[in-house]
């Protein structure tokens, strides 16, 4: 069974708590962003050799499973960000979401 949001973010905490023991500072904001717009980098990368972009010989055998893996590391930095800023990320999800259908249903669809 899979889990929830709230136990994946935990999950993330653990592992930043972790990193917070070896990294030579703990990260605030900049340091996230900095990691989170490298993420989105190496997530372009795998797309690009997904979409074969890029003649890379051998790179392709297992781009799903890096593709997954990058997208789980944005996630992971948007978490790191929202624990920053002290933000309910599930509920600015769910929040998001539900003024997008608003919006939505007031346009007929």
């Amino acid at each position: 069974m899979g889990k929830t949001f709230a136990e994946m973010e935990e999950m993330y905490r653990e592992v930043v708590r972790r990193f917070n023991k070896i990294e030579l500072q703990e990260w605030n904001a900049e340091g996230t962003m900095i990691e989170l717009s490298k993420q989105v980098g190496e997530l372009a990368k795998q797309v690009m050799i997904k979409e074969r972009y890029y003649a890379l010989e051998g790179e392709a055998s297992n781009v799903d499973e890096r593709l997954g893996n990058e997208m789980a590391d944005v996630i992971a930095q948007v978490m790191r960000l929202a624990d920053f800023y002290k933000i309910d990320l599930e509920k600015a999800f769910i929040e998001a979401r539900e003024d997008e259908d608003r919006y939505l249903k007031s346009r007929g669809h």
